[in-house]
Formats: C-alpha cells, sequence, structure tokens
C-alpha cells in the first residue's frame, strides 16, 4: 500500500515517512481536532434545523414563513375531519317572546299601496341577553329563649343551603370559569361582577374551586376505574410544574400531567414523577389490554405485543434521519418511502376501499424490508461514545427494533389506532393551561386542574353539558347524596372488544 489516509485525507506513503516526527504529530493532531469540530458543526446544524416535522417542538414554534409556499388548492383534503356548516335554527313562533309582523306599504317597482296576507314569511330570529339579575333568598335564622333554662337556639340552616352564600350553579360557574375556561381568579372575579352583578373575593374563588374539585372526586375516581378496564386506552404525558406552596413538594421536583384516553371516557392526574412505577401505577400492572404510547421508556414493561406505538412520533424521527447527510440520509429516505406507503394503504381502509384482510397482507412484505433496514443500520460500526449523527441514526434504530412489533398492532388490530393522537389532543388544554398559569402552587392547585380537565374532557366526548354536571355534583355534595356519574350511557358504549387477528411477530 502506496497511500497513508490521515483525518480523511490520503498521502504518498514516501512523502509521509520523509515528514519529521513532529510534523507529523501535529497533522495528526490538526486531523482529530478538525473531526471534533465537524461532529459539533453537525450537531449544531441539526439542532437548528429542528422544527415541527422532525422532532417533538410544537408547531407554533416553527415561526412565520419557515414552511414550503405552496399555492393555493380548492377542493384539497387537508387529512383532517371537515367540521359541518354550522346555521342557527330557528325556533318555533310560539317560544318566541316577542313576534314583530313587517309589512311593506308602497310596491317598490311602481309604488302602489299593497294588502293582503303572506302565508308563508321570511323568518328572522335575533337572539340577545336580557341585563343578568341575580337570584338572591335570604334565610332568616331566628334565635328564642328557652323559658325553661334560659338558653337560646338559633336554628340550623336548611340541608344544602351553603353558608359560604353561593348557590350551586353559581359554584359551578365559577368552576367552569377557572377550569375549562382557564381564567385566573382575577379574571373570574371581574367578570362575576360585570356579567352578573355578584361580587366574590378572591378568597371566595378559591374555596369555591376547592368545593367543585371536592364535589367531583367521585365522578373522577370512578372515571379511573373504569379507564383502566377498558380494551384499549392511550397515554401521554407533559410537564406540568407544581409549586411548593403547601409543604407537599419541598425537593421541586418537576410535576407531570398524565393522561389515560378512551372513546368515552379520559383521566387526567399531576404526579410529581414520571417514572416506569408511576406508569404502572397509573395504568396498573393487571392491565390487560392494548397501550397506545410514544416510545419513552416509561412503558417498558408493558408487553410488546399489548403496545401500538405512536407512528407520528416515528415520522418525525425519520424525517430527521432523512435530513442528516451521507449514510443517514439514505436510511432516513429509505424508512419514510416505507412509511409513506403503508399509510397510504392505511387511509383506504378508512375509507373502504381497502379491506383489512388484504392490508394485512400487503404490509407483511413492507415490513419485512422495514425491519431488514432497521437491521442493516443498527449493525452500522459506530465507536463508543460516538455523537455523531450517524450515531444517532444507528441508536434510534437499535431502540426501534426493541419495540418492532408495537408498531403493527394497528394492523392486525381492528380500533386500534396507528397513532397517539387521541392523547396529544387530550393533553392540549393542559398545555395552553401551563403556558398561561406555569402551572400550580400547591398539591391541591393540581387536584383541581386534573379533576376538572377529567370532567370536561370526558363529558365533551359524551357531548354532555359541563356546567350542568357541575351543579349537579355540587348540589349532591351539600345534600350527602351520591354523585352524578362520568360513565357514559349504556347506548353510547362500544358493542365490541378489540381482538388481534393475526401474530404480532416475524
Amino acid at each position: 500500500m502506496n497511500e497513508v489516509e490521515i483525518g480523511g485525507e490520503k498521502l504518498p506513503k514516501q512523502d509521509w515517512e520523509a515528514t519529521p516526527a513532529s510534523v507529523k504529530q501535529a497533522l495528526v493532531n490538526l486531523a482529530e481536532q478538525v473531526k471534533q469540530l465537524s461532529e459539533r458543526l453537525a450537531t449544531v446544524e441539526e439542532k437548528l434545523n429542528q422544527n415541527s416535522s422532525n422532532s417533538s417542538r410544537p408547531p407554533s414554534s416553527d415561526g412565520l414563513g419557515t414552511g414550503p409556499i405552496k399555492a393555493p388548492q380548492r377542493h384539497k383534503s387537508t387529512g383532517q375531519q371537515k367540521r359541518p356548516r354550522q346555521v342557527r335554527r330557528l325556533i318555533a313562533v310560539e317560544d318566541c317572546d316577542q313576534v314583530h309582523e313587517e309589512k311593506p306599504e308602497y310596491c317598490r317597482e311602481c309604488g302602489e299601496r299593497l294588502s293582503g296576507e303572506d302565508r308563508h314569511p321570511h323568518r328572522h330570529q335575533v337572539w340577545a341577553l336580557p341585563p343578568i339579575q341575580p337570584l338572591v333568598t335570604e334565610y332568616r335564622w331566628h334565635e328564642l329563649t328557652c323559658a325553661a333554662c334560659g338558653s337560646k337556639t338559633r336554628a340550623p340552616l336548611p340541608s344544602g343551603v351553603s353558608a359560604s352564600g353561593h348557590g350551586e350553579r353559581l359554584s359551578a360557574v365559577v368552576g367552569l370559569l377557572s377550569g375549562v375556561y382557564r381564567q385566573s381568579h382575577a379574571q373570574v372575579q371581574s367578570l362575576m361582577q360585570e356579567v352578573f352583578g355578584i361580587t366574590v373575593s378572591y378568597g371566595g374563588v378559591n374555596r369555591l374551586r376547592c368545593e367543585i374539585s371536592e364535589a367531583i372526586r367521585p365522578m373522577v375516581e370512578q372515571a379511573k376505574a373504569d379507564v383502566c378496564q377498558q380494551p384499549l386506552l392511550h397515554s401521554d404525558e407533559t410537564s406540568f410544574p407544581q409549586g411548593n406552596r403547601d409543604g407537599y413538594n419541598p425537593k421541586a421536583r418537576k410535576g407531570w400531567l398524565w393522561v389515560l384516553v378512551t372513546p368515552l371516557v379520559s383521566w387526567l392526574a399531576v404526579v410529581i414523577s414520571r417514572s416506569k412505577e408511576t406508569a404502572q401505577q397509573l395504568i396498573g400492572e393487571a392491565f390487560d389490554g392494548i397501550v397506545s404510547s410514544d416510545r419513552y421508556g416509561a412503558y417498558g414493561w408493558i408487553e410488546v405485543t399489548r403496545r401500538q406505538v405512536c407512528w407520528a412520533h416515528l415520522k418525525r424521527d425519520l424525517t430527521a434521519i432523512a435530513q442528516r447527510s451521507g449514510v443517514s440520509q439514505a436510511i432516513g429516505e429509505a424508512l419514510r418511502r416505507r412509511q409513506q406507503r403503508l399509510f397510504r394503504w392505511w387511509h383506504r381502509v378508512r375509507d373502504g376501499t381497502l379491506s383489512r384482510e388484504t392490508f394485512a397482507q400487503m404490509v407483511g412484505h413492507l415490513r419485512a424490508g422495514f425491519k431488514a433496514e432497521l437491521e442493516a443500520a443498527a449493525r452500522l460500526p459506530i465507536g463508543k461514545g460516538e455523537k455523531t449523527p450517524l450515531a444517532k441514526t444507528v441508536g434510534t434504530c437499535q431502540k426501534l427494533l426493541q419495540v418492532e412489533a408495537a408498531l403493527w398492532t394497528f394492523v392486525y388490530t381492528p380500533d386500534v389506532e396507528p397513532t397517539n393522537n387521541a392523547a396529544e389532543r387530550a393533553l392540549r388544554p393542559a398545555v395552553i393551561w401551563r403556558r398561561t398559569s406555569f402551572g400550580s402552587q400547591s398539591e391541591a392547585g393540581s387536584q383541581f386542574v386534573s379533576r376538572m380537565l377529567t370532567v370536561a374532557t370526558s363529558l365533551k366526548a359524551q357531548k354532555r353539558s359541563v356546567l350542568e354536571v357541575l351543579t349537579q355534583a355540587c348540589q349532591a355534595a351539600r345534600l350527602s347524596q351520591e354523585c352524578p356519574s362520568l360513565l357514559p350511557e349504556a347506548e353510547m358504549m362500544p358493542t365490541h372488544t378489540p381482538v388481534l387477528l393475526l401474530p404480532q411477530a416475524l
């Protein structure tokens, strides 16, 4: 061999041997330094190029003008369910508070006076809000003196009447504004005064929040038990800071809001942990259904054949790999082509143009090729501790091979979605709440957030009124009666259970 390789460059062996030792060492040092700087530059460039399509960053962080400019196209499907056109329905004439008959007097063409009746006049209804006046009920406590012993006795408040001076519906409105609409204490105060003409102190708002939180606690516990008995659930978590105002977080540990989602009932809870033990405790080690989640290690205790790994997260990872240079780019593009083909088929299954049996057969060949690409990438020689983009690619492929069977559960099991979008959507209100309030300051605040989000998310899925249920829960708590249920009616429940069709391993 007549050449010597130094730092990726080939030099004639004869010239290298004639080079002084000090110069040789300097060249070797420079070559190593260039290699290290190149690796650092590649890492920095990859971080700078991160966006919502190749990382977990939200689309709002992409900024304006960062995406490709596309010409507007009509009738192009966006992949999202289109909202039906909202048309306000007219109520019956007899249900209107006032009816005005507007008749023209003269013809607009010739000016002749008009007469007669229109049997089918055009109807236009104006909805207005009258000034809201609170309903005030006074309870007069009479105190009488006993003629026998002289002691004084005052009558107690009737059952269900709160000593705070606020009715059930008013308490429910405060809970609704604070929880579902994420208004601060000051904003709730202002709105109650401005709209309803009711003065509520800052501390009063907090007491009503605590009352509502305790009133819906049985409903939330019931929802937790129901979710963990379902055959399929989606799970995810996001950071949610919790302060130490009440002394329950002395080490200032980071809080996490966990969510367990089923089609009609969801359960959310703020926990000062994101560990595997927490996931086991929340989901339940005895849970024998299918869990859809991302690839976070806290779910590693679940048998891989009972998991569905989110393809939305995987798509971002494959995009990041494809945007690297060299071998990584080739690997990422090969995997992305298969991912895109898979979802073209999946969309046909959803719209009914491809049967699930045929889809499963077609995926068998695609899955084998996908796995072969991962295995080839995982075998690439990488130095120990190397942090180059290629090393990240190899590491990602090795981790994907560990959960490879969990990528395809949706292919063989009806009702299982390939993404974890259900949990992502359930977490969205919590993320907005966190950004506007910076989390909670106490354990009681975290419980209020968890319980209100659980109730609001579940009732929205069931198309039930949050205000009415909160009012009923508050009334039941004051009367020591049974709390209303957060579970759906029998006719809303799914009629079948997901059943595994084909084996999960190649």
